[in-house]
């Protein structure tokens, strides 16, 4: 057909078009006019708008696939939350990389053991304190206390840094300089308090059904915090100085406060007074409420064991992999220990930058599309069963490279696919489960399994390879043990969200219920965290879930 070499451009008017020939040799749209197309309002499409169109659906199906059918209310909830969590844990690690060596210039680098176990004590007072105002002040209150105690405590340290005297351009070290007891202390209570207050948090503000589509996003936000606190120190301490890090620190903290101010000016909050007991105010556990749940419910206890147990495996690991590293490289540079030092730290390195990155990478693709797809009583029991893979590979294959792939395999799926779940586990408890019993189990159990853990490694320590076996053996148990939990938990679980899993835990009482959240289901976990009535009553009371999670 004959056609003129004029083109045809979208988005403008009445543009003419060549004459075309029908087979006879009539013309055809010789004098037509096209117009532009429009979509309803008005609103013309254009080429460039039409291709944007085909960008987000694509962008949505993907986002869908791997997230679930999340609203954008629970997006930029999300999205919100894992920015907090960013500088939260940016901040520690940020601050957890100047501990040890503010505390060897100031104090002796011989006090560090020392430290370890005065911070065991100092922890204790802090959590104890931090249980009591969680009776005294709202939960979102609690950020700013926490963090603004921290943001001036770190800014104050930051400065006595810089002092000549007192700082660490006193090159003389002292066990009778304080400074350096009470950064380290400092650092290690923050690590302990501000991530749990932050999940606690996160537990209320957010139902069942958008945690299992969010976290994963929230978990990302802080696995990019872990990677950029190290980077600033590596990047800035030897040109800006140990002080000035600190300082950045401390901006952290109250980055940390204005993002839980600016949430909750967005998303509101709800009167805490009143809960699910009929309008009557709640009445208040005390500082031990949560050492009391934990002992008296096997569902917390369950909790405590997902949370914490693998951390025995993870020690005797860890342990071995430093002393194999140490052997090769000794081995490979004989007689040179400065540069064996640098190859074992570059080893290091490399694991620590593989595991943030594959924790980082499965949090984001990852952990919401397997915890949506396989749901969390299959989901759960998948980390101990990829930890007992793992410990059985390094058990048939003892070298250095299999057990620094077990380790791989344990930290990064401990972050990104362990942690969402045992936080979804909380999800229907009440608030003193969520903060009370949590404070307690994250500080302690953690420390408490890396005790446990020491002890198998201090008992083989003389032989790298009675290590890897008697240790394999100790981690084996350790697995099967957590296999048989996770399935536990997964049943208790169930039983307990009774099929409701969109709905929000009505007896926490913190934060208004999603739209899309029906009162009935939402009346339905109220009542079996309050008195486990009903059909499933008698599950709730194998798992431990009577009266006093429904507080």
């Amino acid at each position: 057909m004959g056609k003129e070499s004029k083109k045809i451009v979208a988005g403008t008017q009445a543009t003419s078009v060549s004459a075309e020939k029908d087979h006879v040799g009539q013309e055809h749209l010789k004098s037509e006019k096209w117009e532009t197309m429009s979509m309803e309002g008005g609103q013309k499409v254009t080429g460039n708008s039409a291709n944007t169109g085909i960008v987000n659906q694509y962008f949505e199906k993907v986002f869908t696939t791997l997230y679930g059918e999340l609203d954008p209310d629970s997006r930029v909830r999300a999205l919100w939350l894992g920015g907090t969590l960013f500088f939260i844990v940016g901040g520690y690690w940020l601050l957890r990389s100047l501990k040890d060596p503010v505390l060897a210039t100031i104090c002796g680098v011989e006090y560090i053991p020392k430290a370890k176990i005065l911070s065991l004590f100092v922890v204790t007072g802090f959590v104890t304190v931090y249980n009591k105002l969680i009776d005294m002040f709202p939960k979102h209150q609690l950020f700013y206390i926490v963090g603004g105690f921290y943001a001036i405590a770190f800014s104050i340290i930051a400065a006595c840094l810089a002092h000549p005297v007192w700082g660490v351009e006193n090159t003389e070290s002292s066990p009778y300089r304080i400074l350096g007891w009470i950064s380290y202390c400092t650092i290690e209570s923050f690590g302990s308090i501000g991530v749990s207050l932050f999940w606690a948090f996160c537990n209320s503000a957010m139902n069942l059904e958008q945690a299992k589509s969010a976290y994963g996003l929230i978990v990302a936000g802080a696995q990019v915090g872990a990677i950029c606190g190290p980077t600033v120190v590596t990047t800035l301490a030897e040109s800006a100085g140990v002080p000035t890090c600190y300082f950045m620190g401390a901006l952290c903290m109250a980055c940390m406060c204005g993002m839980v101010y600016m949430y909750t000016n967005k998303f509101g909050i709800q009167d805490e007074s009143t809960g699910d007991n009929g309008g009557k105010k709640k009445s208040k556990g005390g500082v031990l409420e949560g050492i009391k749940l934990f002992v008296e419910h096997n569902y917390v206890k369950g909790i405590f064991f997902i949370s914490c147990f693998f951390m025995i495996e993870v020690t005797i690991l860890d342990y071995s992999m430093k002393i194999l590293a140490k052997n090769e490289f000794d081995a490979e540079y004989p007689g040179d220990s400065i540069a064996a030092t640098k190859a074992f730290a570059a080893f290091m390195g490399r694991f620590g930058q593989a595991t943030n990155t594959l924790s980082f990478s499965f949090s984001l693709l990852g952990t919401s599309f397997i915890i949506r797809r396989l749901g969390l009583n299959y989901t759960i029991i998948a980390f101990p069963t990829c930890c007992f893979a793992a410990i059985c590979g390094v058990y048939m294959v003892p070298n250095l490279w299999t057990v620094f792939c077990a380790m791989l395999l344990l930290k990064g799926f401990s972050y990104s696919l362990n942690n969402p779940c045992k936080e979804i586990l909380y999800q229907v408890t009440s608030k003193g489960t969520k903060f009370k019993a949590k404070s307690w189990i994250d500080v302690f159990g953690a420390r408490g399994s890396k005790a446990a853990g020491s002890i198998v490694t201090n008992a083989f320590s003389d032989s790298a390879t009675d290590l890897l076996t008697y240790g394999a053996y100790v981690a084996m148990g350790v697995s099967s043990f957590l296999i048989y939990v996770a399935w536990q938990m997964g049943k208790m679980f169930d039983e307990v969200s009774g099929g409701a899993e969109g709905a929000v835990v009505a007896s926490s009482g913190h934060y208004p219920p999603h739209p899309s959240t029906s009162s009935t289901h939402s009346l339905l976990v109220s009542t079996l965290l309050r008195g486990c009535s009903g059909r499933h009553g008698k599950g709730c009371k194998r798992a431990g879930l009577g009266r006093g999670l429904g507080r």
